[in-house]
């Protein structure tokens, strides 16, 4: 098989030249990297990485295909990926077909046969910033660094509203005694599994709704999803928490909700240096005392002056690596967040506990 040369383009200039893998074209977004050793359907799946050029650190891609259920959203809305070594071929037998097939599908670019852990260490170093592969300007870099420069910053980019649903729509049992309103900013289908499996039913809104139609359905609690963007930019997102926060129900926020909670009581919000992303993110909850390894996935964390300045607000977990604010309740109202993913998929399910807090919130409100 003749493979086709790709290039990969740094917005301060570093190029890499490997070869293409999926849909040929150019695409870019804001290059990270995801240091999970497996779940990368998921990965390119969960539509927080809207906009993203995924780096996958693992070695190899493709190896085991892709699965119809290990979706996290109808289809991926990433802008690319960068792997080392992509398999053509899969060995996973109940598989539904390749990762090649799948990102051609969908029209999404790669670059394979690269040295990603030199990339890695690039972006460590330096910082997240735009990237952007090309099949098309193999012999014209200044072409490619004008395309380049048409890509939106991801500071002060707001996407949820583009990648929610646009209409409103059940999960789970209708016979369930607890009924949650969950607010999609891009949420991911293991989100609604963790709920219904706990005998919730669901209704999932468009990011944009408003706390009078929500109350119509007359939730027992509220849900903030997790999504892409910039959470400083969400205004409509802020009000709505807000007044959810006035009626009183319990509410539960994840990663971008966890963000909007914060940013709803008074707490700003900033862009990290390269993020939080992979399944082995060690968490202390310190109310318990005990610690947590945990699925991420965030360009953007809470202010943790500000949250301590704030005197309603306490820290309920925290990321041992660098100390940022991995968790936050609320001491007057039944709110609570945290800036991981226990719902896993992909990750490890050391946090799953925090759907059962939800829970019992809501029977004792």
């Amino acid at each position: 098989m003749n493979k086709q040369k790709a290039t990969l383009l740094l917005a301060d200039g570093t190029v890499f030249h490997g070869n293409l893998i999926g849909n040929s074209g150019t695409n870019g977004g804001e290059i990270c990297f995801n240091t999970g050793m497996t779940g990368y359907q998921e990965i390119y799946t969960d539509p927080s990485y809207t906009g993203q050029i995924i780096v996958n650190t693992t070695s190899h891609i493709g190896n085991y295909g892709v699965m119809d259920d290990e979706s996290e959203s109808e289809s991926p809305s990433i802008a690319g990926i960068v792997v080392n070594n992509f398999s053509q071929v899969f060995s996973r037998l109940d598989a539904s077909g390749s990762l090649q097939d799948y990102l051609v599908k969908h029209g999404i670019s790669g670059i394979a046969d690269i040295d990603t852990r030199k990339l890695v260490r690039h972006i460590r170093s330096q910082g997240a910033m735009n990237a952007i592969i090309s099949s098309e300007f193999e012999n014209d870099l200044e072409g490619l660094k004008a395309e380049l420069e048409k890509i939106p910053n991801m500071d002060g980019l707001e996407l949820s509203s583009k990648v929610c649903t646009t209409e409103p729509y059940y999960f789970g049992d209708d016979t369930a005694d607890i009924k949650v309103a969950c607010l999609d900013f891009g949420i991911k289908k293991n989100i609604l599994r963790s709920l219904a499996s706990r005998g919730v039913y669901c209704k999932v809104f468009p990011a944009k709704t408003n706390l009078t139609e929500m109350e119509a359905w007359n939730p027992d609690g509220y849900f903030l999803s997790n999504g892409p963007g910039d959470p400083a930019v969400m205004g409509y997102a802020v009000e709505t928490t807000q007044s959810i926060l006035q009626t009183g129900k319990p509410l539960f926020g994840i990663c971008l909700g966890h963000q909007i909670l914060a940013e709803a009581n008074g707490v700003s919000t900033f862009k990290m240096h390269h993020g939080h992303r992979g399944l082995n993110h060690p968490i202390k909850n310190l109310v318990t005392g005990k610690s947590e390894i945990t699925s991420q996935n965030h360009g953007f964390v809470v202010n943790r002056e500000d949250v301590e300045k704030n005197e309603n607000i306490e820290i309920t977990h925290v990321h041992l690596n660098d100390g940022t604010v991995a968790g936050i309740r609320l001491k007057d109202k039944p709110a609570f967040s945290v800036q991981y993913h226990p719902e896993s998929s992909p990750g490890p399910h050391d946090s799953r506990y925090l759907f059962d807090d939800f829970i019992s919130l809501i029977q004792n409100n």
